[in-house]
């Protein structure tokens, strides 16, 4: 009985930090940003994007924004995203630190095309 309790203490954990995770990561007005010209940006590796992607988002490696992030126009808006999410925050944030101001993150690549449809 005590395995047991621990172990629905241990999922409710991590639901709640998982809602928490997304209530303060992804953006709200995503559709709006994307109908006014935004670009995705999606940052996992060419071979993952290759396996299926947003159509007409950019490719762009997390392992290689901070070399590449010279090829992005500072002024446009981006909507950053990924596998799960995680990868779009720290993307979101490089570009931050390196003077992009209309930067948002968009997590799932997944998520964010059911949400376009």
């Amino acid at each position: 009985m005590k395995n047991v309790l621990i172990f629905c203490g241990i999922v409710l954990s991590v639901y709640v930090i998982y809602r928490l995770y997304k209530y303060q990561t992804l953006d709200d007005g995503l559709n709006q940003l994307i109908e006014k010209g935004a670009i995705i940006l999606d940052v996992r590796t060419e071979k993952e994007y290759n396996m299926g992607h947003i159509e007409s988002s950019v490719n762009i490696s997390l392992g290689t924004i901070r070399e590449r992030y010279t090829e992005l126009d500072p002024d446009k808006t981006y909507i950053t995203v990924c596998s799960h999410g995680l990868r779009s925050v720290k993307a979101e944030s490089i570009l931050k630190e390196r003077g992009f101001k209309h930067v948002y993150n968009g997590g799932a690549w997944s998520d964010l095309q059911e949400i376009i449809k």
